[in-house]
C-alpha cells in the first residue's frame, strides 16, 4: 500500500512538472498577438471585399448587392484559409465579391477598377488609423488596457497594408490578376485563368517556404514607413492642442 501511494504521488508529480513545462514553454506573446489581431482581420477584410461590392454597383453590376455581399458583416466576407492566414502570417485574402463584368459599360476597365478598390481602401484604412494611433497614443500609452489598444490599432494598419500589398499579386484569384485582365488579351487572361483553382494552394506553399515572406514583409515596410508621418503629424497635432 505505501509503495502504491508514493508511486501514485510520484506520478502526480510527473504530470504537474510536465504541465508546467508546456506552461513555461508556452509562447503567449504569440497567442495574444492572434487575439488581438482578430477584430483588425474582421474590420480589414470587411471593408476589403465591401468596397469591391460597392464599386462594383456604381459601375453597373448588382449582383454583390443581390448576392448580400453589400454589408458590414464579416462572416459575409470570410474565406476560411484566407482568414486563417491573416491572423498567422498577417497576410491573406477573403471570400471573392461575385462580379458580373456583363453588367460593365466597359467590361475591362470597370473590372480593373473594382478589383483596385480593395487594396486602396485597405491603404485608406491604414492612412485613417495610423492618424488615429498618433492622436490616441499620449492618453493611452499610460495604462496597460491603453497600450493594448495602441497595439490593436497598430495592427489594424500592418494587416491592412499587408492585406493590400498582398492582393495585389497578380494570381488568381487575387485582384492584381483582376488588374493585369485590363492589360492582357482575353486568350491569355484564359489561360492565367486556368490556374485559378491553384491560386490558393500556391500562395499557402509560397508563404510557408518563406519565398514570399521576405518581399512582402519589405513592401510592407517600406509602404509602413512612408506613411507614419501621418501618425506623427496627428501626435505633434495633439501636442499643440491639448499638451502645450
Amino acid at each position: 500500500m505505501c509503495y502504491c501511494l508514493l508511486k501514485y504521488k510520484t506520478l502526480g508529480v510527473c504530470s504537474i512538472d510536465a504541465l508546467e513545462s508546456i506552461w513555461n514553454g508556452f509562447d503567449f506573446d504569440y497567442i495574444l498577438s492572434i487575439l488581438l489581431s482578430l477584430i483588425p482581420t474582421f474590420l480589414c477584410i470587411t471593408l476589403h471585399e465591401l468596397s469591391h461590392g460597392y464599386v462594383a454597383y456604381r459601375l453597373g453590376d448588382n449582383t454583390a448587392k443581390e448576392r448580400g455581399r453589400l454589408t458590414l458583416n464579416p462572416l459575409k466576407h470570410l474565406d476560411p484559409m484566407g482568414f486563417v492566414m491573416m491572423l498567422v502570417f498577417h497576410v491573406g485574402w477573403a471570400k471573392p465579391v461575385p462580379v458580373d463584368m456583363r453588367n460593365f459599360r466597359e467590361p475591362k476597365r470597370d473590372m480593373a477598377l473594382t478589383a483596385l478598390a480593395g487594396p486602396l481602401s485597405n491603404i485608406l484604412i491604414t492612412m485613417v488609423f495610423l492618424f488615429f494611433y498618433g492622436a490616441a497614443f499620449l492618453p493611452l500609452s499610460g495604462s496597460a488596457v491603453g497600450q493594448y489598444l495602441l497595439q490593436m490599432i497598430q495592427m489594424t494598419c500592418t494587416l491592412s497594408l499587408g492585406l493590400a500589398v498582398f492582393n495585389l499579386i497578380p494570381i488568381p484569384p487575387l485582384d492584381g490578376s483582376r488588374i493585369l485582365q485590363a492589360c492582357l488579351d482575353d486568350e491569355d487572361y484564359a489561360k492565367v485563368l486556368h490556374f485559378e483553382q491553384y491560386g490558393s494552394i500556391l500562395m499557402i506553399a509560397l508563404m510557408a517556404t518563406g519565398v514570399l515572406g521576405t518581399p512582402l514583409r519589405y513592401l510592407i515596410n517600406l509602404l509602413y514607413n512612408g506613411l507614419f508621418p501621418i501618425a506623427t503629424g496627428a501626435y505633434r497635432l495633439i501636442m499643440t492642442l491639448f499638451y502645450l
